[in-house]
């Protein structure tokens, strides 16, 4: 351990390994150009981003902490090492010099992801305090075998009962078509059974940022639901392919609860695996539901989907 380092100088020449490990150790989506803007963006709320070296400059692990912007008191940790160093003491290198720098920002409450499969991960963070908040179920699906002709029924029913599917690519992908699509994601976001309640994003051009700035974002793979006698949006369904990644992500999907027990979730889903099937490529998708969700994970059961690798979010209450 006296070779090693704890580094936050020019950090940005190790965003290409860090990339590269969100999608392989934690199943979540950044490109190296993501995590360039984030640090950019984020700067203000970044509270301790820090590579583990050894002299040679590898890395070997780092911890990237962010305050909530919602929730000042509040910050978002990832501890990711590579699983060649586990188990070496580089976890709780960073994990030590990380705490100390988030309780001197005034920081109350610590989450943390962690994979459901990842049994040194989960005991490292329980041994230091660490409790689970909610668990997300992880879902595989086999794009090659999963369409049936019943769904070519139900959509053809639907649209003949006045609802309209179509696409952020569709609509022109305009920003009175974002502003839509961002209400539509916060409003059912929040209505999710076993959801956190908690919003996903502080204003529209946060939403902006985050989500179509992002590297993933396909407005193609935005699937939407529109009431073509109201004009509400009613539902939606996101899906992407990460760089990098040789499956599809079923980032999102919601139904607005003024529009549910109409299947609107069973067809607009079904139109975005068609989409990653046939333009993207995909042979597989896999999405993420909290444990409590009981519709989406009812209509994950009738499309197919099994059950894969899924992720804690860990808290610490700090004293």
């Amino acid at each position: 351990m006296d070779n090693v380092t704890l580094q936050d100088q020019n950090i940005g020449r190790h965003f290409p390994e860090m990339a590269r490990l969100f999608i392989d150790v934690m199943d979540e989506g950044s490109s190296e150009k993501d995590l360039r803007e984030e640090y950019i963006r984020d700067g203000d709320i970044i509270l301790h981003l820090k590579a583990a070296e050894d002299p040679t400059g590898r890395m070997l692990g780092f911890t990237w902490v962010a305050r909530s912007r919602l929730s000042p008191e509040k910050a978002s940790l990832y501890l990711i090492i590579p699983p060649a160093f586990r188990r070496q003491g580089f976890g709780s290198l960073l994990f030590t010099d990380m705490e100390q720098t988030v309780r001197a920002a005034g920081i109350h409450t610590l989450e943390a992801p962690v994979l459901d499969d990842c049994v040194e991960g989960l005991a490292f963070v329980r041994a230091r305090g660490f409790t689970e908040k909610y668990h997300q179920l992880g879902m595989s699906l086999d794009l090659t075998n999963f369409d049936k002709p019943a769904y070519d029924a139900l959509i053809d029913s639907l649209e003949a009962s006045g609802f309209v599917f179509t696409s952020m690519e569709a609509l022109g992908d305009t920003e009175e078509a974002r502003r839509k699509l961002y209400a539509l994601n916060d409003t059912t976001s929040s209505q999710t059974m076993g959801a956190s309640r908690e919003h996903s994003w502080d204003s529209f051009e946060d939403f902006q940022n985050r989500v179509c700035g992002a590297d993933w974002y396909i407005p193609a793979g935005q699937m939407v639901v529109i009431d073509s006698l109201s004009g509400d949006w009613a539902a939606m369904s996101a899906i992407t392919r990460f760089q990098g990644a040789d499956y599809a992500y079923n980032l999102f999907t919601g139904v607005d609860e003024r529009y549910r027990g109409r299947r609107l979730g069973t067809a607009v889903k079904v139109l975005a695996l068609r989409y990653a099937r046939d333009r993207l490529g995909a042979r597989e998708a896999r999405t993420h539901h909290n444990a409590g969700n009981l519709p989406i994970l009812a209509i994950d059961r009738v499309l197919g989907y099994t059950l894969g690798r899924g992720k804690y979010t860990m808290q610490k209450i700090l004293d």
